[in-house]
């Protein structure tokens, strides 16, 4: 599978499959976003969510694909660290204002600074036609948040300090898409970093965040739902989030950032169904908006 990988690099073929994960990767983390927010505290879900993808890594990272090479262990302290400061704020803001909300504000922020960064880090650019297409993707979504905002009428007096962390949260979202596609490309395995990033991210803070948070509680959720709750997302992040980072090694970082975007669609869709919360005609036209931005990116290329 490596190897194949590999091969792929550079190629038209390993264009299209990154753009196949990176729409993958937009539906599964709207899904993996909504079971974050769903009826468990967002501090729980996570812990549980990264427990269960960080044990599930572990056979692999020791026993299947190749060892790290030495150049490898500081990029994944550094890795490590971005992840830690974006679980923490999206956790914060998650729990403190609206999912419809929020995630559009954290999936808007985050291409736009990730474009930028892969200018610097990659030397990637983009075309005219491109960042025409960013504007209006950005101008869909940043849409879709003041609209949610101005007609949401829970938890209200949360709100303003709930879209600030979800700027914060989506600047956190930048510098991981960039950092991890360098890092996966300084990576001779592609699977090599994707295993031990897992089983590095998933073991040692936010399980023991959720740990804390859990004991203190007076009333604290069955375990059972919780952990069965964490090992559909850890599945799910396994997935989307290992797409994703494989997408960034065979195509443009940009590309791969705005396309994972259409997430916010998937994500107004999830409110709607699954959460109860209403899409109207209004939103209809900037989810449309969204979609369209990521297919003038696409086209401008």
């Amino acid at each position: 599978m490596s190897a194949w990988i590999i091969s792929l690099e550079g190629t038209l073929a390993g264009h299209q499959l990154a753009m196949g994960l990176a729409l993958m990767s937009a539906l599964l983390h709207a899904i993996f976003g909504a079971l974050q927010k769903g009826r468990h505290d967002p501090w729980l879900s996570r812990g549980a969510i990264d427990i269960s993808y960080g044990l599930i890594a572990i056979p692999f990272a020791l026993f299947v694909v190749p060892w790290p090479e030495p150049h490898m262990w500081l990029i994944f302290a550094i890795t490590f660290v971005i992840h830690c400061v974006y679980k923490y704020l999206q956790a914060m803001a998650y729990s403190r204002g609206a999912y419809t909300v929020v995630y559009p504000v954290v999936r808007g922020t985050g291409p736009l600074f990730a474009i930028i960064g892969a200018y610097f880090l990659f030397g990637e650019r983009f075309t005219g036609v491109q960042w025409a297409g960013v504007a209006v993707l950005l101008a869909g979504i940043y849409g879709l948040a003041i609209y949610n905002l101005r007609y949401v009428t829970v938890g209200r007096d949360t709100l303003k300090l709930a879209l600030v962390l979800a700027v914060l949260t989506g600047m956190t979202v930048s510098a991981y898409t960039t950092y991890d596609a360098y890092g996966i490309r300084a990576s001779t395995d592609p699977f090599t970093f994707l295993a031990w990033f897992f089983m590095l991210d998933g073991l040692f803070f936010m399980p023991t965040i959720a740990a804390i948070r859990y004991r203190a509680m007076v009333d604290p959720p069955a375990l059972r739902p919780l952990m069965m709750r964490g090992l559909i997302g850890g599945i799910i992040a396994i997935i989307s989030f290992g797409g994703i980072i494989l997408a960034t090694r065979l195509a443009n970082v940009g590309e791969v950032a705005v396309l994972r975007e259409t997430s916010t669609v998937f994500a107004a869709l999830i409110g709607w169904v699954m959460l109860n919360e209403r899409v109207g005609p209004r939103r209809l036209v900037l989810m449309a908006l969204i979609a369209l931005g990521a297919v003038i990116v696409q086209m401008g290329g």
